[in-house]
């Protein structure tokens, strides 16, 4: 059994959180329900994300179960404030201690660094914040991969990508041939319109 621990709060990347929550709760459903996702908030009241949608927590910092995976969004409190909280900064240390995976979304990684998660390792983040992340100075930032992973610590660039990576977390915890299910069952294909040089695609 595998159990997921996603971090929210507010002002928090909406897909950086949703994106994952898909890939893992459509994988537990895949493996007959063994698995669980949680949201944890340090407060147990909603939070309310970048663009305005809302999230009730199912656990707060002291009272969730013990976590296999820790993933940490993105967004603005994530490089500006929260690096600074206390209590955040304490749980991520010892929560990610004892889980087997701890990820980042996004610049979720800012976070990660202030809880001295990626000092001397390889690390992804949204491409806008990439210099500023590298500037931080102790660790290496990786500019040209979707996801990043280092040990035991899984990295990933802008909102979407974390979807890449959590396809990439399931497939490495109960094998590729799961996490190509998983992907079917999301119809995980992207194809972006208004790609350079290519003609727009006809409606249907």
């Amino acid at each position: 059994m595998t159990t997921y621990g996603l971090l929210i709060f507010d002002n928090a990347e909406e897909l950086d959180i949703v994106g994952p929550w898909e890939v893992f709760t459509a994988s537990a459903a895949q493996r007959g329900d063994a698995d669980t996702a949680v949201l944890i908030a340090e407060q147990p009241q909603p939070i309310r994300c970048a663009k305005g949608m809302r999230m009730i927590p199912d656990h707060t910092l002291d009272d969730h179960p013990p976590l296999d995976v820790v993933l940490v969004p993105g967004g603005a409190a994530a490089r500006e404030t929260l690096p600074q909280n206390k209590n955040v900064i304490d749980w991520l240390v010892q929560t990610s201690a004892t889980a087997a995976w701890t990820t980042s979304v996004c610049t979720g990684a800012f976070l990660l660094r202030a809880a001295g998660l990626t000092h001397g390792r390889r690390v992804a983040t949204h491409w806008a914040y990439e210099d500023r992340l590298e500037a931080l100075g102790d660790h290496t930032v990786v500019r040209d991969a979707r996801y990043v992973v280092d040990g035991n610590l899984l990295t990933s660039q802008g909102v979407s990508a974390g979807i890449d990576s959590a396809l990439w977390l399931v497939g490495a915890l109960h094998g590729r041939d799961h996490a190509r299910a998983v992907r079917r069952v999301l119809q995980y294909e992207p194809a972006p319109p208004y790609l350079a040089d290519e003609p727009l695609p006809t409606p249907r």
